[in-house]
């Protein structure tokens, strides 16, 4: 589904390197976990795989079912199957949550050469999704995230996700600023979303978000690299001892 061979970026204003040659196979229906230090870089993989400004890949490359993502447009990415879910979902004030993502999906089923969906189909659609997300009428009613809970953002983030049926999934520090129930619930979603033609890279510092989306590798970041893979059993480990060991070992 996605690889990644020795990727190396830095910042383009400050002329800081912070991807040091960074390796990373996802199969098709896999779920992989990164988990590191602040500062190791697992944040920037994420907004360089989606196509963020301010970046430059100095090697490397990352490539998406066969095709080079880092050629493509940001736009060209997300129609070619890939999503990303914030860590800070932003608000979008005067875009309305319903109109927002209609626009979304039909533009990517446009770009795929799909045919649009009706109005009423698309409301069948996020109607049933949104209901097993617990996120009722008057939220999909107002501007983009405007007023919401951390909860109810990244809930919507799941929403969207589900709705544009990526083939993908990146989520940067999902868990973030949430509660155990809406952590819950943010998982049950992803979960709902796992298939074999579906693919997942979770960031994360918390071991908590894997007890409930279980992932079948987990990958150590730090300085640029990814330093130690395993199963999640690492997180674990993680979770009891910290890094230092780790650390100390690959040193």
């Amino acid at each position: 589904m996605l690889e990644i061979n020795n990727l190396h970026v830095k910042l383009e204003e400050e002329d800081k390197v912070i991807l040091k040659g960074v390796n990373l196979k996802i199969g098709a229906g896999e779920v992989h976990a990164i988990m590191g230090p602040n500062g190791s870089g697992k944040s920037t993989l994420s907004y360089v795989l989606s196509g963020k400004g301010g970046y430059e890949v100095t090697d490397g490359s990352a490539i998406l079912e066969g095709a080079e993502l880092l050629d493509m447009e940001p736009e060209d990415r997300a129609a070619a199957g890939l999503f990303l879910a914030f860590q800070y979902p932003v608000e979008i004030p005067g875009v309305g949550n319903m109109t927002f993502l209609r626009t979304a999906v039909n533009a990517q089923r446009k770009a795929r050469g799909e045919d649009e969906l009706s109005a009423a189909d698309f409301l069948k659609i996020v109607r049933a999704k949104a209901k097993a997300l617990k996120i009722d009428a008057e939220m999909m009613k107002r501007p983009v995230n405007v007023g919401f809970s951390g909860g109810e953002k990244k809930r919507n983030e799941i929403l969207q996700m589900a709705m544009l049926e990526p083939k993908m999934c990146i989520l940067d520090e999902t868990d973030s600023g949430l509660d155990v129930d809406a952590m819950k619930l943010v998982s049950e979603g992803v979960n709902a979303l796992r298939d074999a033609g579906r693919s997942f890279l979770v960031i994360t510092h918390y071991q908590r978000l894997l007890d409930h989306i279980k992932p079948d590798f987990v990958h150590i970041m730090a300085d640029g690299r990814i330093i130690k893979t395993g199963g999640p059993e690492l997180a674990l480990e993680v979770e009891n001892n910290g890094y230092a060991d780790i650390l100390a070992e690959v040193v």
